[in-house]
C-alpha cells in the first residue's frame, strides 16, 4: 500500500533505520565490514535544504546511501632506495672497520711478544704487569720509569716510593720468572740467560699467540662478510659486488696474515740465539 505524504514530511522520518549496531553504524555493504565505530550514516540527499517538499504530481525523490569505511585501515610500508652515495659510504665504513681491528691486531700480537721475555733486558717485557695501586690495577709502566742499565737487567724506578712493596709483589706473581731486588729506592732485575728448555716453552707460547693473531684476523673477515651480505640482502649490492668485495677482503686478510708470520719469524730467531 503506497504512502501518503504531506508536502513538508521532513524525508528523514521516511528512511527509517531497522537496527542499528551498538554504536550507531551499520556498515554491511559490499566490501565493507561491520563497523561498531560512532560514525553515523551520512544520506547525500540532492537538494541543498534540510528537508525535500513533494508536489502535487509525483514528484521522485532520489537519494543515496553513503556508507562509512573503517578508519582503521591496514598500512602498507614506504620504501626508499637508497642512494649510490649511502651504499659507497656503508661500503667504506666496512673497510674502515676491518682495517682498524686488523691493525689492533697486529698490535697486539707484536706487545704480546715483546712481553716474553729473550736473553737480552727489554723493558717492554714488563708491559703487561699490573700493580694494585691504592686499590685499582694500573700498568706498572704507568707509575714507575723502567730503564736498561746493560744488556742484562732492568732499573724499575717508582714515581711514588710508597709503591715500592706492590710493584714488588706483582712482579714476583707474574710469569716472567724474575726475581726483584728492593734496596727501598728502587728495584734492580736481573735476567738469567735462558736455558735450551726455556727456549723451547717460549717458542710454543710466541707460536700460540701467533696463531691467535690469526684467528683474530679470520674472525674480523668473517664479521665483514656478514656486514656485505646484508648489504646484498638488501637490494644495497649485487652478487657480483659482493665477490669482487670479498675477493678484495681476503687480499688485505692475506697481507695482514704474512704481517704476523713476519714477526713471528723475528721474535723465533731472538729466541733462538
Amino acid at each position: 500500500m503506497a504512502m501518503s505524504f504531506s508536502p513538508a514530511t521532513p524525508v528523514r522520518s521516511i528512511f527509517q533505520r531497522k537496527s542499528l549496531s551498538p554504536g550507531g553504524c551499520y556498515c554491511r555493504g559490499p566490501g565493507y565490514e561491520k563497523c561498531h565505530l560512532n560514525i553515523g550514516i551520512a544520506f547525500t540527499l540532492r537538494s541543498a535544504a534540510n528537508y525535500v517538499r513533494l508536489g502535487d504530481g509525483a514528484r521522485e525523490y532520489s537519494g543515496k546511501l553513503i556508507v562509512a569505511k573503517r578508519n582503521f585501515q591496514k598500512r602498507t610500508g614506504i620504501f626508499r632506495c637508497a642512494t649510490m652515495e649511502e651504499i659507497e659510504a656503508e661500503k667504506s665504513s666496512i673497510e674502515k672497520d676491518v682495517k682498524e681491528r686488523m691493525e689492533k691486531t697486529i698490535e697486539t700480537v707484536r706487545t704480546n711478544f715483546n712481553s716474553i721475555r729473550t736473553g737480552r733486558a727489554n723493558p717492554a717485557i714488563l708491559d703487561r704487569v699490573e700493580v694494585e695501586y691504592y686499590g685499582t690495577p694500573v700498568s706498572l709502566k704507568s707509575i714507575a720509569q723502567i730503564s736498561t742499565p746493560d744488556s742484562a737487567s732492568l732499573l724499575v724506578q717508582p714515581y711514588d716510593k710508597s709503591s715500592l712493596k706492590v710493584i714488588e709483589k706483582a712482579i714476583v706473581s707474574s710469569d716472567l720468572g724474575l726475581t726483584p731486588n728492593n734496596d727501598g729506592e728502587v728495584i734492580r732485575l736481573s735476567l738469567p740467560q735462558l736455558t735450551s728448555e726455556r727456549r723451547k716453552e717460549l717458542s710454543k707460547v710466541v707460536a700460540k699467540q701467533a696463531e691467535e693473531g690469526k684467528v683474530a684476523l679470520r674472525n674480523i673477515r668473517r664479521d665483514a662478510l656478514k656486514a656485505y651480505e646484508k648489504l646484498e640482502k638488501d637490494k644495497k649490492l649485487s652478487e657480483d659486488n659482493v665477490k669482487d668485495l670479498s675477493s678484495d677482503l681476503q687480499k688485505l686478510i692475506d697481507e695482514y696474515m704474512k704481517k704476523i708470520e713476519t714477526i713471528y719469524k723475528q721474535k723465533e730467531k731472538v729466541l733462538s740465539m
